[in-house]
């Protein structure tokens, strides 16, 4: 047997995938009337409600956006050409990236292929220039931004989850004259907890730092005109680059970043991640714009997005279900089991036609698995409440244990977060 091949069929990697192994539910979203979706499983499909989508304000389906998409294709073809510097520049990448810039009120934005790839390409680049950067980085912070700080090879130093008395130690003790650069979230993807970012904007100014914010699960749905929680808290100003996705709030598929010209150059010139990969398709491009001019000018969306998510608080709290956090529109129902969380997603989809499903490790550390629900702004009030009702009746029917029954001052989890995709290995 091939030497490399062996420990994945009959040894110790075969044995860690059998128990780690991810089944992937075939969805076909039904534009028009979406949360409504069909899906396949074991070869039968259904109906189903999705509850745990990143297309917060379905804006997936959002008809301006779908027209400019289709015009752009009808122009351009479904392809770029190339990568940005080799053919693969349209002038649908420059529009949106002015329009991302406006936004945020930044000199200048840089489109990615991925909210992913914006991270790490920009991290690697900023963490590393100038030299002798020391970076402080939130220990709930998204693998992408773990993976970019590595690359960069800069000294970090990582400071416990929101905790700003602990993020002062560490600027503190560092050298007086070094570069620094604090790289946090503001709503974190598997809490729903939101960062304490005026305190973090102040220590950036009392030490000097460079700020980098990650706003990927706030932008389109907080904020004047959808530019995110430091927006919303007026404040966007004290940071120095934002990062931001096309694939949640605006519905499509890309990350950018926004900031100083003189830092997206240096992401721009230097970035991997950016240089050496095929752009984004003019089409995406255009649709994106589409979507982002639409939240620029409606608040609907997001109203019904905060009101969905306040009820569903409520509803749940009445039931005395456990969730992590009242901070956001995300929704992480704690069930601390592996197999009970896999049971209660099961049980959901199969008595009542709803998809929420299961986040175990490593996207969350073990013992800590939720189940992560997101209400949108596509969901009306009844929906939410019979998602409460069934969720009660899960929580019933597999005795797991409720918000009251559980030691919650002492575990640390209503006040965590739980984004622990790769850690890096040091301690928080």
């Amino acid at each position: 047997m091939n030497a490399h091949l062996a420990p994945y069929l009959n040894g110790e990697i075969a044995g860690d995938l059998a128990e780690r192994k991810r089944e992937f539910l075939e969805i076909g979203r039904c534009s028009g009337s979406y949360p409504m979706a069909t899906a396949r499983r074991d070869g039968v499909g259904s109906e189903i409600s999705v509850w745990c989508s990143n297309d917060y304000l379905g804006m997936g389906q959002n008809r301006q956006a779908i027209v400019a998409m289709k015009a752009a294709i009808d122009t351009h073809g479904v392809g770029s050409g190339g990568s940005r510097n080799i053919g693969g520049t349209n002038h649908y990448h420059v529009s949106l990236e002015n329009e991302l810039a406006d936004l945020h009120g930044k000199e200048a934005a840089l489109l990615f292929t991925s909210g992913y790839t914006a991270n790490e390409g920009s991290l690697t680049v900023l963490a590393a220039m100038p030299r002798d950067t020391v970076v402080f980085s939130d220990a709930k912070n998204h693998a992408s931004i773990i993976d970019g700080l590595r690359h960069s090879g800069a000294k970090k130093h990582i400071f416990r989850h929101n905790d700003v008395v602990h993020l002062e130690e560490l600027l503190a003790a560092a050298p007086a004259d070094c570069p620094k650069l604090i790289v946090a979230e503001s709503v974190y993807s598997m809490s729903g907890n939101v960062a304490p970012l005026a305190e973090i904007a102040d220590l950036a100014d009392k030490y000097g730092a460079t700020t980098f914010i990650d706003e990927v699960h706030a932008v389109g749905m907080y904020g004047p005109q959808g530019a995110g929680i430091a927006a919303q808290e007026g404040i966007a100003d004290r940071f120095t680059v934002v990062m931001g996705t096309l694939a949640k709030g605006f519905g499509t598929v890309g990350g950018y970043i926004a900031g100083p010209a003189a830092l997206v150059d240096a992401v721009r010139t230097y970035a991997r991640s950016f240089v050496f990969t095929t752009s984004l398709p003019p089409a995406v491009a255009a649709a994106s714009q589409a979507s982002v001019q639409y939240l620029r000018s409606s608040d609907v969306e997001r109203k019904l997005l905060l009101e969905n998510a306040r009820l569903l608080h409520s509803l749940l709290i009445e039931a005395d279900i456990p969730f992590l956090s009242t901070d956001s529109h995300i929704v992480s129902a704690f069930v601390g089991d592996d197999d009970m969380c896999k049971r209660a997603s099961q049980m959901l989809f199969e008595k009542y036609g709803i998809y929420v499903q299961s986040i175990n490790a490593p996207s969350v550390p073990a013992g800590e698995e939720i189940l992560r629900i997101a209400p949108s702004a596509v969901h009306d009030q009844s929906d939410v409440e019979k998602f409460a009702r069934a969720l009660q009746e899960i929580w019933k029917q597999l005795n797991i244990p409720t918000a009251s029954a559980r030691e919650w001052s002492t575990s640390g989890l209503r006040s965590g977060g739980a984004d622990t995709t790769a850690k890096d290995g040091q301690p928080a």
